[in-house]
């Protein structure tokens, strides 16, 4: 079965109970969840006057396609109430798809790896924890790798959690 990797983002409302809500329903929706870092706290990117997000990466054994897991997520964060009125804007939950598999993927609805993965902290931080040598296949380097060369400056602190 393929492994996927996601990110869930929350900074609204309860952040922690919305994280592991998200989680309990990827699991039933999206298949068993394999791996999960601890919570990482970090200021918002892109549209920096926001909360502060929550951050968790999730590896997933899934037997849904791409295009089926983008559905699972997207339910997923309808149903923690996510209403997207501005892009980056805050959120209750945001489920992103970071690596599935090895495969790349570029459509109108999704791409694979996430585009803006290796500029992101807030992200590869999580991520290496539960996979530091998930190879990126665009770019041929591990997450670990990635992690060292991000020149993102963004504060990321982990702030509960031991991996399982």
């Amino acid at each position: 079965m393929p492994i996927a990797y996601l990110l869930l983002g929350s900074n609204l409302g309860d952040r922690t109970a919305t994280l592991q809500a998200a989680v309990a329903e990827l699991g039933r929706t999206a298949g068993p969840i394999t791996a999960a870092s601890g919570l990482y706290e970090t200021a918002a990117w892109g549209l920096t006057e926001q909360p502060a997000f929550l951050n968790q990466a999730l590896e997933v054994q899934t037997s849904l396609s791409p295009a089926q897991l983008l559905a699972a997520c997207l339910a997923a964060e309808q149903h923690a109430g996510r209403q997207r009125l501005v892009r980056w804007g805050s959120r209750t939950l945001d489920v992103d798809i970071l690596l599935y598999d090895d495969l790349v993927l570029d459509t109108p609805t999704l791409q694979l790896p996430h585009p803006r993965l290796p500029e992101r902290r807030f992200a590869l931080l999580p991520l290496a924890e539960i996979a530091a040598n998930a190879v990126h296949p665009g770019l041929g380097c591990t997450v670990a790798e990635l992690l060292a060369e991000c020149s993102d400056e963004l504060a990321v602190t982990r702030v509960t959690g031991e991996p399982r």
